[in-house]
């Protein structure tokens, strides 16, 4: 058996790797490839624990109220099964990122708004990190205080009336994915002719990402979400979420 796992950890090293942890909002809308909510997304194993009663709405119109202890236990959990590092399926959850880092004892990123900070840092100062979100109108100058961003970030929201308004925060069971991609890409785009001064965009929603390639190409910007924090949480050192399974180390 040990021989196997080190046959199959040299073909596959996701397999020497503790899994991501992602606290999951209580959704019903399909999640395709590129989604946070899919495992097929990432390049290692994943665990999803979902936050019952958690529906989009409660998320992003009421800052998640009544949730967050739940969250916190969520957290917990996913910790106890030996998760490396933990992620939310919702950008507005930065809201709450220092009570649920405080937690656990393992990394935690709320929201893809954690990265405007490194991203602002990198950029020449007068290059704009905007965001493109699920609903402009609840982003919050807190939202982007919890996160460590400018106040002034460019914001961007897709329609309210559109596709992806009715799917992903109304919680649909189906919906026209083309249509939605549409409307992600012109809300960028839209983004991007009201600030010319706009150096890279930042995907609040993890629903985005299967549209981040078509962002990139219209807009001309670098394009970054959560997964590229993740990511980068997964791939510390030897000792953090990258170590290797205890039956590899036998």
């Amino acid at each position: 058996m040990r021989a196997l796992l080190i046959f199959a950890a040299k073909r596959h090293p996701w397999i020497k790797m503790r899994p991501l942890g992602i606290l999951m909002l209580d959704t019903r809308f399909p999640r395709p490839v590129g989604d946070l909510g899919n495992p097929a997304t990432f390049a290692y194993p994943t665990v999803l624990k979902r936050i019952p009663n958690a529906s989009p709405a409660r998320v992003i119109h009421d800052q998640a109220a009544g949730l967050v202890s739940a969250f916190c236990e969520g957290a917990r959990e996913l910790e106890h099964q030996g998760c490396a590092a933990l992620i939310t399926s919702c950008g507005f959850m930065v809201l709450h990122q220092q009570r649920l880092a405080a937690a656990v004892s393992i990394p935690v990123a709320t929201s893809s708004l954690l990265l405007i900070p490194l991203l602002k840092a990198l950029f020449p100062t007068d290059r704009k990190i905007g965001v493109l979100t699920a609903s402009a109108a609840a982003l919050s100058a807190a939202h982007l205080a919890a996160a460590g961003a400018p106040a002034d970030t460019p914001v961007g929201g897709v329609r309210d009336d559109g596709e992806f308004a009715r799917v992903i925060v109304g919680n649909q069971p189906e919906g026209d994915f083309a249509r939605i991609g549409d409307e992600v890409v012109a809300a960028a785009q839209a983004l991007k002719s009201a600030h010319a001064d706009l150096g890279a965009l930042v995907l609040e929603c993890t629903n985005m990402r299967p549209y981040l390639e078509a962002i990139r190409r219209a807009c001309g910007v670098p394009v970054f979400d959560l997964l590229d924090l993740a990511d980068l949480l997964m791939r510390r050192p030897a000792g953090g979420p990258a170590a290797l399974c205890e039956a590899v180390r036998r």
